[in-house]
């Protein structure tokens, strides 16, 4: 099972595939703590995506596509993953195709977490983020158990400068010129399975797992 997770900030795309990767029983590969992480053990091509973090710069799309090919060698990932993070434009998408054929498989299917954007404008909002562990929640139904601190180590949390309204509404601009084009890419192919992410968490979960069972996908 090698599933992809798209769809913009907010949306809870991040919370679903870590969800359905537990429900499965394969690794969730975030691309982008994929990359911290190299860089904190300094691997040769942790070193290399470094020198373009350290500087703002994007990764180069050879690097991140080179590391999630360490990454799905792993006997981990033998029975597949959950891939988060990427591909988020086109060409992205076409070297992830040309690297899994290179190794005998490809996307089994890409779930879409639809969100309108105005619930997201609302969502993340009210968005709180711990600056220690990057643990997020709302203010409005995800509340830490003491007010304003993280569950996990008690760091005071904070409002993100990207998660006010001004930067949410270009983030949006940017999702549907480059990232919806991902969709449209797979759902060619008849890969896409759209899922309605309004609701609680667990009842997201539910729509994308029933989904997924509809289309032959069962835990076993």
């Amino acid at each position: 099972m090698r599933f992809v997770f798209v769809g913009p900030q907010g949306a809870g795309k991040g919370t679903q595939s870590d969800r359905i990767a537990r429900w499965f029983r394969v690794p969730h590969i975030e691309t982008g703590k994929m990359l911290r992480t190299a860089a904190r053990e300094e691997t040769p091509l942790g070193i290399k995506a470094s020198e373009f973090m350290d500087r703002g710069e994007l990764v180069p799309d050879d690097v991140v596509v080179a590391m999630l090919e360490e990454r799905i060698t792993e006997p981990d990932a033998h029975r597949g993953f959950v891939l988060d993070g990427f591909p988020r434009t086109i060409p992205q998408a076409e070297a992830l195709d040309e690297m899994l054929a290179a190794n005998g498989g490809g996307i089994d299917a890409v779930i879409s977490v639809d969100v309108p954007d105005e619930v997201l404008l609302e969502r993340l909002s009210n968005r709180r983020t711990c600056p220690e562990c990057g643990r997020v929640y709302n203010t409005t139904d995800h509340h830490p158990i003491e007010p304003g601190r993280c569950n996990e180590d008690g760091t005071p949390l904070i409002q993100r400068e990207d998660d006010k309204p001004g930067p949410i509404r270009r983030r949006l601009e940017i999702f549907h010129k480059e990232t919806a084009p991902v969709i449209s890419f797979y759902a060619a192919r008849g890969q896409v399975i759209h899922v309605d992410g309004v609701g609680r968490i667990e009842d997201v979960q539910s729509r994308i797992v029933s989904a997924l069972a509809a289309k032959g996908f069962r835990r076993s």
